[in-house]
């Protein structure tokens, strides 16, 4: 077969660290309007192993500024991660591309019961496990982040059977879907982009949850009323910031989750703004340099 103008497009990969690859994925989901797919290679439960990043960018009479576009994109940052290397590009064709970046999506495992496959692949879960069906999009939260997992985790050790959830930053809607599958009674899913809204409605729909989870187009003031558990995996100075918001969406004796947070100095500047809020912190847990902080509403009558 003789490949038209049409049909070819120019592949982006990066290797990095998968701490970085969300942010990487990120950037350049801005250029690639198939998605961006992370090849995770063999070594899942290693964070120091490098992970690829894969985008595909379409040949057309724009491919050279865009292109550059990504070139000045990765340099800034690199002002972030200084290790994430230059991209390297190579064009590929139609029959080549969607066959190779399908086959690098992986099922991933998650904590101690949280399974998640893209539609394309095949997986018999075992008994206790909870099975999450998400492919690539233009909205972030693969589950490879150690916020993200670290977010998890803490959904497991809750138990949140019977709970209202409030999930601030949804993305994908990844927590808020887990949440759902662990039971929950409620999951308002919110988020300021409306492409992350209309995307956790999709895997809603998917993963048979649509009638748990509740997405919403904007910031905190969309959830109203108080919840159970309130996830918070966006920044650790966003989280300051909307501390005494925070505190006053969770009811007593809930748990806030908060995470994006870097351990040591912006753990403590959370800590402190919670505290100041009345919501006391019970407990952080670490992955790597990332910290999640469990926080518990306290009554101040």
């Amino acid at each position: 077969m003789t490949a038209t103008p049409e049909s070819a497009w120019l592949e982006v990969s990066m290797r990095v660290l998968p701490e970085a690859a969300e942010a990487v994925s990120e950037v350049l989901c801005r250029y690639a309007p198939q998605g961006v797919a992370i090849d995770m290679g063999e070594h899942l439960e290693d964070a120091h192993a490098l992970v690829t990043v894969k985008a595909y960018l379409i040949q057309d009479t724009e491919i050279a500024a865009r292109r550059q576009q990504v070139d000045a994109a990765m340099g800034h940052l690199r002002h972030i991660w200084p290790t994430i290397p230059a991209p390297t590009f190579r064009t590929i064709y139609d029959e080549d591309w969607t066959a190779g970046w399908k086959e690098s999506i992986p099922v991933l495992h998650i904590g101690e019961r949280v399974v998640i496959k893209p539609s394309w692949r095949a997986y018999q879960p075992a008994a206790g496990e909870v099975l999450l069906e998400m492919d690539p999009g233009l909205a972030f939260g693969t589950g490879l982040h150690p916020t993200t997992q670290l977010c998890i985790q803490a959904l497991e050790r809750l138990g949140v059977a019977g709970a209202r959830v409030l999930d601030l930053g949804t993305g994908t809607g990844i927590l808020a879907l887990v949440a759902a599958k662990l039971g929950a009674a409620e999951v308002v899913a919110v988020d300021m982009d409306a492409q992350a809204v209309e995307v956790t409605r999709r895997n809603a729909r998917v993963n048979r949850v649509a009638d748990v989870v509740h997405p919403r187009h904007g910031s905190i003031e969309a959830a109203s009323g108080t919840y159970d558990v309130v996830l918070a995996n966006i920044l650790a100075p966003v989280i300051v910031g909307l501390a005494a918001d925070l505190a006053a969406r969770l009811r007593v004796g809930g748990t806030l989750i908060a995470s994006g947070i870097l351990v040591g100095e912006q753990a403590e500047e959370v800590r402190a703004a919670l505290a100041r809020h009345g919501a006391r912190v019970t407990e952080v847990q670490q992955q790597e340099e990332w910290a999640a902080v469990w926080a518990e509403k306290q009554n101040l009558a």
